[in-house]
């Protein structure tokens, strides 16, 4: 279809100045020009301008990162790049200007047993984003686990907790593969919500109130009882 942009304002909730705006920094595409003040918008002018809005506004993308991605993105969300980084960096989570050790720097500042950092990388308790590349985040789960431990916690209940972490990345990943194989110019920033969305809100809201039901069960069998 074709819009007025009066008609992509009101769709998108953009301003005609912002929409401008991002037609003059290579964003989006030039409107179909039928004469002299006369432009046409399609329904990819739409779909990119929600795609924008959004990763300004949820992710905190510059305009120049959105239009690095958007000038590589192809027909899949996986194989570029450029249009999944933003999401790898927040899955990361690994906060801008924190201090990163190699392994023989971490073991040492932080005065780490080696045994047990050893037996915690094997078991996947610790995940660094790189073999060599470790955090304060490693060190918060390390005196986790130590505090597990020292009130006598079996550590098999750590373990199962890393086994189903994995298994629910594995069904992340299928959920991705699966926005791919449906993906099209018409509909990406769809995508690209609703994986977001699903990641960080739905992931966040769903396993949290079903601890919340688990332990008021619990709360309340225990007042029966």
């Amino acid at each position: 279809m074709e819009y007025k942009i009066s008609e992509v304002v009101a769709r998108t909730n953009v301003p005609k100045s912002t929409i401008l705006y991002y037609i003059r920094e290579g964003l989006l595409p030039e409107a179909k020009k039928l004469k002299s003040n006369v432009h046409r918008y399609s329904d990819e002018h739409i779909e990119l301008i929600r795609y924008i809005k959004y990763m300004q506004e949820e992710i905190g993308s510059t305009n120049e990162q959105i239009k690095f991605a958007l000038q590589n993105k192809n027909q899949s969300l996986s194989s570029s790049f450029s249009m999944i980084e933003p999401l790898m960096n927040t899955l990361a989570s690994i906060p801008s200007g924190v201090i990163h050790y190699t392994k023989k720097q971490f073991l040492k500042h932080f005065d780490i047993d080696s045994k047990l950092f050893e037996q915690l990388l094997d078991d996947g308790v610790l995940a660094p984003i790189n073999d060599d590349d470790f955090t304060e985040k490693e060190v918060s789960i390390i005196n986790l686990v130590l505090s597990f431990n020292e009130v006598g916690v079996d550590y098999s209940i750590i373990k199962a907790y890393v086994e189903h972490a994995k298994a629910l990345s594995e069904l992340e990943s299928k959920m991705q593969m699966q926005l791919c194989s449906v993906r099209s110019d018409q509909n990406f920033s769809m995508l690209w919500k609703i994986m977001f969305e699903t990641l960080f809100n739905a992931k966040e809201y769903l396993f949290n109130r079903y601890t919340y039901k688990v332990l008021l069960k619990s709360l309340k069998d225990e007042i029966i009882k």
